[in-house]
């Protein structure tokens, strides 16, 4: 027996838990979390490192000693030959020179080593960098919006969750109310005009129930989709009131447009780097024939092996027609991500102007609205207690009834909006 007891309250206590982490999951913050790991964009995280690492690994091999193989066979129309005086005489002697044979054969290894490249290598590190931190920044951006879509659907179901539960309460009222009126007909103190006016008031809000919960039905749809899984039951909680730390900016917009011109600063080093000589080291050697040595390929025909040490030094002269009009063009690129900027930061201020002064009339609004709400449901008492005493007709209740409907739902509706109108506030400043 007290085995089983501990099993009840060992499953009671998981199935809390349970309960309380699926209603943890349904916040705001965790929506947003859930919404930026289940986005598929997320994955481009990954790759712009994967393609950082793959460029920072080849500019670096360009240190790497290069080494060629080379093979090839060729004939000639002619080669080089002894004078015919120097022929002739060494021919009295006995001595035979043919000269070089015109087909020719050779099979050589090439090395060279970088030992200044101009400062190249250096410049295209530092590109690939700045730009995979450029890429990773118009990720942040884009996630950033994410969370103002997923935020805008959080306070679009909580909108709708209130308009159905004063529109339940309604309903309420008008079946209480119609429950009445029949029992007045009945009693012949009402007619039946009154309990169809009733009645079909009912039934249109009975319509805008169902209209608002389809409604509600495809917001928590969108929102499941966004976070990649189901929604409790229960109705999303409301988040917290949040202030602002400060009215500065923190978007990642800003941190995008420092890393567009980090980058361009990198390109500006790269065109640099393109005009400056490179040096190099370099080692050749080959087996075949004719070899470094030219007479003795004129004596013989045999195949030897030779060699090539030295520094080698190039420099591309013709990059310089194109350097000026290159940086030219970078500078003026970043010109434009300084506009880019200060339109942002003018917008920017624009909103949170226009966001403070719809925090401050909803605030105003709140203020009022308990105490509407108050005096409408007094009123509407009141009227109840009226039409049991023939004063009012079933037109004045059932406007009395709107009354204090609406009157709850523009507070509550109101509370909402003040919520999301201060973290919309939030978001465009990222506080």
């Amino acid at each position: 027996m007290r085995h089983s007891r501990l099993q009840l309250f060992a499953l009671a206590a998981l199935l809390t838990v349970s309960g309380l982490v699926r209603v943890q999951a349904q916040t705001l913050d965790e929506c947003r979390r859930m919404a930026r790991e289940h986005y598929p964009e997320i994955r481009q995280y990954e790759l712009i490192s994967q393609t950082e690492q793959f460029n920072l690994s080849n500019a670096a091999r360009t240190w790497i000693p290069q080494v060629v193989v080379s093979a090839q066979a060729t004939y000639q129309s002619a080669t080089p030959t002894y004078p015919d005086v120097l022929a002739n005489m060494l021919a009295a002697q006995g001595i035979e020179m043919a000269g070089l044979r015109k087909d020719q054969y050779k099979v050589a290894l090439d090395v060279s080593q970088h030992i200044w490249d101009g400062g190249q290598s250096k410049a295209a590190r530092a590109a690939t960098q700045a730009e995979a931190i450029e890429q990773r920044r118009a990720v942040d951006v884009d996630i950033y919006a994410l969370e103002e879509r997923v935020e805008d659907i959080y306070f679009g179901i909580l909108l709708l969750d209130e308009r159905i539960a004063q529109t339940e309460a309604k309903i309420g009222l008008l079946q209480s109310s119609f429950d009445k009126v029949c029992t007045y007909c009945r009693n012949g103190v009402a007619m039946q005009a009154d309990a169809d006016a009733v009645e079909a008031e009912l039934l249109t809000a009975r319509q805008a129930l169902q209209q608002a919960q389809v409604s509600q039905s495809n917001f928590r749809r969108m929102l499941e989709i966004f976070i990649g899984q189901p929604l409790a039951d229960e109705r999303l909680p409301r988040p917290a009131m949040c202030d602002l730390q400060s009215r500065e900016s923190a978007r990642p917009e800003l941190e995008l447009f420092d890393a567009r011109l980090d980058l361009l600063s990198a390109r500006e080093k790269s065109v640099v780097s393109s005009v400056m000589p490179r040096f190099s080291a370099f080692a050749q050697g080959f087996y075949g024939y004719p070899g470094l040595d030219m007479f003795k390929g004129m004596m013989s025909s045999d195949w030897t092996l030779n060699g090539i040490v030295g520094v080698r030094m190039s420099w591309n002269i013709g990059a310089f027609w194109t350097k000026k009009n290159s940086l030219q063009t970078l500078r003026t690129a970043r010109e434009q991500v300084e506009v880019q900027r200060d339109i942002f930061l003018f917008n920017t201020q624009l909103r949170t102007t226009q966001e403070e002064g719809e925090i401050a009339r909803l605030r105003d609004a709140v203020a009022d609205d308990e105490r509407i709400a108050e005096l409408r449901r007094s009123v509407r008492m009141a009227a109840e207690s009226q039409l049991a005493n023939g004063v009012i007709d079933t037109t004045d209740l059932l406007r009395k009834i709107t009354d204090e409907t609406t009157a709850v739902l523009n507070k509550n509706t109101h509370e909402i909006e003040l919520l999301q109108a201060a973290y919309k506030i939030k978001h465009t400043l990222n506080q």
